[in-house]
């Protein structure tokens, strides 16, 4: 039995061999299913709490007139973050729902805890282009602010997606929305402003295109090159605002779509004395240059904010980790946003109470200064 079995079994393994030899190679991983873990050994500093408290000046809750507000206050003690702007002050639809979801938030807020949630005003273009349509947002955007709004949140909509009564887009510099700048101006508010969308997705959606697994998880983000008008016009547009309202405030959102150019945004700020920026959802971004993304943040320490964007609070850890650590190569939490791996800025205190906490202090009127250290 034993001589008869062996033979078999070595017959069966080559047998089994050559089979896997004619076998054609298995084809190679896609991008989106390849995802190494690192075999690198550096040190890590894996933060769920920022060092100091900060303010988040770019969040939106959508529920905030009418939810419990006691567990977003929770999870944000456990993130030490003090100040919450809710920049969907208005939330959505026709001018009289919004007002009502205004008043209603307002209402929660102050019920709950009025020093820790901040809510921003908006602006509705559904009737632009109507006799009276300026005066009318000018009188909404006091009432809001004499009601508690400390700011105005204008969404990349204009620009984009906003046409008037005639179907003409709306651009961002439109004539019609100068009374609105000048007033946010006169009443002291900061105008926090996103225009436009990273530049990639006005690129072509090929092999070059960092963004291309976004654009491919997300179709509707790719935009043609002149959808609805060229990524660098829109830009234009924005910063014509800024240089016709020098009185006014403007914080614009994700680093105005610069981040991965900062010799481009240095040449920004300093033409516009009246813009700052905020970090919102671009700290991949700083991530991946953390020498030059250093030097920037310690150039430019009294104009740049802390914001997030998307209300996930596990995120946070990657801010943190980037502006606060020196750790390298640690992971992104998105990788349709980064594939690439980060670096910690390890940025001083004194620059990183700035950006946390110390310029919303400033920018942002009425919030409350005795939760901060000096």
């Amino acid at each position: 039995m034993r001589s008869l079995y062996l033979p078999s079994l070595a017959a069966l393994l080559l047998s089994t061999s050559l089979a896997w030899a004619q076998k054609p190679a298995e084809m190679p991983l896609g991008f989106e299913e390849y995802d190494p873990v690192s075999t690198l050994k550096v040190s890590e500093h894996k933060l769920t709490r920022s060092k100091y408290p900060f303010i988040d000046v770019h969040n939106h809750q959508f529920q905030m007139d009418e939810a419990n507000l006691r567990p977003l206050i929770k999870q944000m003690d456990s993130l030490n973050m003090q100040i919450m702007v809710n920049l969907s002050g208005r939330g959505w639809g026709d001018v009289a729902s919004n007002t009502k979801f205004f008043n209603a938030a307002e209402a929660n807020i102050q019920k709950t805890d009025p020093k820790r949630l901040v809510l921003f005003s908006n602006i509705n273009f559904d009737d632009i282009g109507q006799a009276g349509w300026t005066e009318q947002a000018v009188k909404i955007l006091e009432a809001d602010v004499k009601a508690g709004a400390k700011g105005l949140k204008i969404y990349k909509s204009l620009g984009l997606n906003v046409k008037d009564k005639s179907g003409k887009r709306v651009q961002v510099d439109d004539s019609r929305l100068d009374a609105i700048w000048a007033k946010c101006g006169e009443l002291g508010i900061p105008v926090l402003i996103h225009t436009a969308d990273p530049k990639s997705f006005w690129d072509p959606m090929d092999r070059y295109n960092e963004r291309w697994l976004e654009l491919k998880l997300h179709g509707g983000r790719k935009r043609a090159a002149n959808d609805p008008a060229p990524w660098a016009q829109l830009l234009v547009e924005q910063h014509n605002v800024f240089r016709k309202h020098p009185k006014t405030t403007f914080i614009n959102a994700h680093m105005g779509w610069y981040p991965n150019d900062l010799v481009k945004l240095d040449s920004l700020m300093r033409v516009f004395p009246n813009m700052n920026v905020e970090i919102g959802a671009v700290i991949a971004e700083l991530g991946r240059q953390p020498r030059a993304g250093k030097a920037f943040f310690e150039k430019w320490q009294d104009r740049i904010l802390f914001g997030k964007d998307s209300w996930v609070p596990s995120e946070y850890a990657t801010y943190f980790r980037v502006l606060e650590t020196a750790d390298e190569y640690f992971p992104y939490h998105k990788k349709y946003h980064a594939f690439w791996r980060m670096y910690g800025m390890a940025l001083p205190d004194e620059v990183l109470k700035k950006v946390y906490y110390k310029n919303a202090l400033r920018i942002i009127p009425g919030l409350d200064k005795s939760q901060f250290p000096n």
